[in-house]
């Protein structure tokens, strides 16, 4: 196993790390799922600029990059669920009460479509790696997930220590929107993303059918 590959390997290790951090009710350790959510979500730039420095761009790391990454928004996404479902101090962001079920859909419905369509292309001979749309939806998911992240351990502080006044009002509000804002960006780019790729699966899919009735006629 070469360097890049071992480090999307370790990111892949990481994610159930994040996770147990959140669901402990301690700031503390939710400030460090952070920290390690963060070092989860630099490690995807490292692997592949360290691949392509190094000339160790593989196939077995194009199609493992991207289910590190999707492991990552999935079991994140799904903590934040629960949590927000099942303790209201952790919701009350503006527009959206709490994480609920039809994000996650967006979010994770749309990877596995892709997920399955780059599998279904990788059998025709075929691997897709991820693309520009693919690495800004990605960008702009994991600033979500870690303005999520650490609205949660701000929440978690805010009650742990009753805190109130204006400038606690006026940085939860800030965070707020901020993390608002971030999850609509988020939602925007995954849907267009989705479109992106399914005009290109659809690409590969239909000169892969033409291929295929061109060795047809031959071999009769």
């Amino acid at each position: 196993m070469n360097l890049p590959n071992a480090i999307t390997t370790l990111r892949v290790a990481l994610v159930p790390l994040v996770a147990w951090l959140l669901f402990q009710p301690s700031t503390t350790l939710r400030l460090l799922s952070f920290v390690v959510f963060l070092a989860a979500a630099l490690s995807d730039l490292a692997d592949g600029s360290l691949a392509r420095s190094r000339g160790e761009i593989t196939t077995v790391g194009k199609l493992i990059d991207p289910i590190a990454d999707k492991l990552l928004l999935a079991v994140t996404l799904i903590a934040f669920h629960i949590l927000t479902r099942g303790d209201p101090s952790l919701a009350g962001l503006p527009v959206f009460d709490g994480i609920a079920a039809w994000v996650l859909i967006v979010f994770i419905g749309r990877e596995a479509i892709v997920t399955v369509l780059r599998a279904a292309a990788a059998h025709k001979g075929v691997v897709v790696g991820a693309g520009p749309s693919g690495k800004r939806k990605a960008l702009a998911q994991n600033i979500f997930l870690g303005a999520m992240i650490l609205w949660i351990a701000y929440r978690t502080a805010a009650v742990a220590n009753n805190w109130t006044g204006t400038l606690n009002g006026s940085w939860s509000a800030f965070h707020g929107w901020f993390t608002t804002i971030s999850l609509f960006a988020a939602l925007a780019l995954t849907v267009y993303s989705l479109a992106v790729y399914l005009a290109l699966f659809r690409r590969v899919f239909s000169t892969s059918l033409k291929a295929d009735g061109r060795d047809a006629s031959r071999g009769s």
